[in-house]
């Protein structure tokens, strides 16, 4: 019910407020009346009827004038006091939303100012204007102490907007990274491949021209695939409504043995071994072993002078374990140190992305090895380190 007139309200503004307005007006009959302790100086009701109804009608300009609003609800609040009406909540109405609403939609330091000039200039009415001479609890302490709360929660509420907001900000963030991470490993890993399959053909073409078509085969299917993979990552910016194709399953280790026979036209023999029992992988995990193996073999085609590289699985209960190594050495001496590129910086965020952890670097024996731990299913990175 509250969510559906929340809807309503935003829809509809102004019959908001004017519905807010009518409520308060209708509430200031009884303030009239029973707002004063001291019945044979009681006010005429009707001034207090017609003070109320200049500040409830003022609340329909409190979104498009807040500070204006504050200000006319704030004079009729003192009138009444001056009047020798008590300042109970039934009066105080219209100066309290008016604050509330100021307090929801400016900053820090409007609210202080507005709210402290709003409890001093009623406080001091009520203490020196007074024609009945209410009790001092009654006539000053009680109004404040109504005044300040209605602007302390229209701070809340103010505050509570703007850490929607900042997580609303987060989550594009995060889906910004991930889509541009996704992009970089496609990118990466089939340009490379393509490019070392299209100049092996070409080396080919004149002595062994049969080899050159089978490479030169196996580069349509490799562009087909990478055209495919941009098209489900890009994919990943279409809105809702869209009604396209639907996009392909994300790719995992059950498609790694695809993965490092596209390799083979490169030069570059890949040997898969496993350990354990495969234990159920969610699919951002799945997903992000996938990629490592990828750009690991990816860096092994472009920086090592090598024909055979080695992707070891190892499947426990706390998760899956998989290491990358190859025997080859750098290409030059320009190629990053260990923990250093944008392929090994992506690809330890992917592993902290899911609450694991991801070591590379060059091998004691010659070569360079990848190891990274993953849990079954996503974990908090905050818990975790990278090394």
């Amino acid at each position: 019910m509250l969510t559906r007139w929340q809807r309503h309200a935003a829809a509809h503004p102004r019959a908001a407020d004017a519905a807010v307005a009518l409520l308060l007006f209708g509430v200031s009959f009884s303030g009239s009346v029973l707002s004063t302790t001291e019945p044979s100086h009681r006010p005429a009701w009707w001034t207090g009827v017609l003070i109320s109804a200049v500040g409830c009608t003022a609340l329909l300009w409190q979104r498009s004038r807040p500070r204006v609003v504050v200000a006319v609800t704030t004079i009729c609040a003192m009138g009444a006091s001056a009047l020798g009406f008590l300042l109970t909540p039934l009066l105080l109405g219209p100066v309290m939303v008016a604050l509330y609403w100021l307090a929801a939609a400016s900053d820090r330091q409007v609210t202080r100012g507005y709210t402290l000039a709003v409890a001093v200039l009623v406080g001091a009415t009520a203490l020196f204007a007074d024609a009945v001479n209410h009790s001092l609890l009654l006539k000053t302490l009680n109004p404040v102490a109504w005044i300040l709360l209605s602007a302390v929660f229209g701070s809340g509420v103010q505050l509570r907007r703007a850490y929607l907001e900042s997580l609303q900000v987060r989550a594009a963030h995060a889906e910004r990274i991930r889509i541009a991470r996704e992009l970089h490993d496609v990118v990466a890993h089939h340009l490379t491949l393509a490019n070392a399959q299209a100049g092996t053909a070409a080396h080919l073409a004149a002595t062994h021209p049969g080899q050159a078509k089978q490479i030169l085969t196996d580069l349509t299917g490799t562009t087909a695939t990478a055209l495919r993979e941009l098209k489900a990552t890009v994919g990943l910016l279409r809105q809702a409504s869209d009604t396209d194709t639907p996009l392909e399953p994300s790719p995992g280790l059950a498609r790694l043995a695809d993965l490092t026979a596209s390799f083979a036209s490169t030069g570059l023999t890949v040997t898969i071994t496993t350990e354990g029992e495969p234990q159920p992988l969610s699919a951002a995990v799945d997903l992000t072993a996938f990629r490592i193996v990828q750009e690991a073999l990816t860096n092994v085609s472009k920086h090592a002078h090598t024909e055979t590289a080695y992707v070891h699985l190892s499947h426990a209960p706390d998760g899956l374990t998989l290491k990358v190594t190859d025997e080859g050495r750098p290409t030059d001496p320009g190629i990053p140190a260990a923990g250093h590129g944008f392929g090994l910086i992506g690809m330890r965020e992917r592993a902290h992305s899911v609450g694991g952890h991801l070591h590379a670097g060059h091998r004691p024996e010659g070569g360079f090895e990848v190891t990274a731990h993953l849990p079954p299913h996503p974990e908090n990175p905050e818990e975790n380190r990278t090394t």
